[in-house]
């Protein structure tokens, strides 16, 4: 498959959570989607709440997706640079999840989007699904 260098958008998010395996929407609002696979959110839209806010403007930002990471040290290389897109707050100290806000998801590329939520689905699927999914795809 040819590699995707174009900017990410929000479409991407919701096309490639929903084209992976044994995926529901338990979100209450058509706006807000959570994406689960096995009853384990992986990726889903939050309402703004007072963790994530401007430091300029102190309002609270209401463009938020959380997204799962396998582990602290995913968690870290994602956030740690200051120029990344992903972020975290105190909220999320020990949750292995990283924070981007959709105003900045063009600063990656589709297929960095793609791995990063790829790896999400990966880290709450169950072991029988992230197999069968890793084998399809030539990564098992």
């Amino acid at each position: 498959m040819p590699r995707s260098t174009r900017p990410a958008s929000v479409d991407d998010i919701h096309a490639v959570a929903t084209g992976m395996p044994h995926v529901t929407d338990a979100g209450d609002h058509a706006d807000r989607p959570v994406y689960q696979v096995g009853s384990k959110s992986f990726v889903f839209f939050r309402t703004p709440r007072p963790d994530a806010v401007d430091p300029d403007t102190g309002e609270r930002y209401d463009d938020v997706v959380v997204i799962w990471v396998a582990s602290e040290a995913d968690k870290l290389a994602l956030v740690q640079d200051a120029d990344s897109p992903f972020f975290t707050t105190p909220h999320f100290d020990g949750h292995l999840s990283v924070l981007l806000r959709t105003s900045r998801v063009g600063e990656l590329t589709r297929d960095e989007l793609a791995e990063v939520i790829q790896d999400a689905w990966l880290s709450r699927a169950s072991n029988r699904r992230a197999q069968a999914w890793l084998a399809e795809h030539g990564l098992g």
